[in-house]
Order: structure tokens, then C-alpha cells, then sequence
């Protein structure tokens, strides 16, 4: 396993964890909202459930891409939540753009470049 895959996967996983634990603990301010981002938000808080999953998601995720067991089932199940935090700042909120364009691409890399995690994914395919 290469240091460029290491690197990748222990970045990922420390900001999938820190912002996990954020959701739960509110230790770092969250930037404010208007428009289209406060209905998104507005919306999705108003389920009662959604938020509470998603921070765990995150944090079982990167757990598992930090502690560098299961790490392609971590990037599997982080998936969804990268391809939603891209989506959502290319339409909705471009001011966090370029971070969400540094975790999509870690993710890509991780699911599809990096050795061995790209080979177990790629089998899902």
C-alpha cells in the first residue's frame, strides 16, 4: 500500500469523524444559512431522524477508513454521503465548493486508484 493511499484514506477519515462528532457535539460554528441551503437543511431537520443518522454514518465511516479495517466497505458507505455534499455545493451552495471537490476527489481515489480498496470495489461493479 502506497503512502498517497495511506494519506488519502487518513484524511478522508479524520474529516468524515470530526464532522460527524461535530453533528452530535457542535464543537466548531456552523456557517449561516439563507435560501435554497436553509430550505434544503430546513427540510431535511424537520424528518427528525435524518441528521442523527447521517452524523453516524459519518463516523462509522471514517472509523473504519482511520483504523484501516473494512476501509472499502468505509468508502462504500461514505458514497452516498460524498456524492450529496458534492451535489449540494455545485447547485445549491457554491461557497464550500472546493472542499467538497478535495473529499469527492479523495473518494474517487480511494474507490477506484488507490490499491487494494480499488480492487475489492471494483468488484461490486
Amino acid at each position: 500500500m502506497g503512502k498517497l493511499s495511506t494519506i488519502a484514506r487518513i484524511l478522508l477519515g479524520l474529516i468524515f469523524v470530526v464532522f460527524g462528532f461535530n453533528g452530535f457535539f457542535h464543537f466548531l460554528p456552523m456557517p449561516s444559512m439563507s435560501g435554497r441551503a436553509l430550505d434544503f437543511f430546513s427540510g431535511l431537520s424537520a424528518t427528525g431522524y435524518f441528521f442523527p443518522f447521517l452524523f453516524g454514518v459519518q463516523v462509522v465511516g471514517g472509523a473504519l477508513l482511520l483504523t484501516g479495517a473494512f476501509v472499502s466497505l468505509g468508502v462504500v458507505i461514505l458514497a452516498p454521503v460524498v456524492a450529496n455534499i458534492v451535489l449540494f455545493h455545485i447547485f445549491i451552495d457554491h461557497t464550500g465548493l472546493p472542499m467538497a471537490l478535495v473529499v469527492g476527489l479523495l473518494e474517487l481515489y480511494l474507490a477506484f486508484f488507490a490499491k487494494p480498496y480499488s480492487d475489492k470495489i471494483r468488484q461490486l461493479f
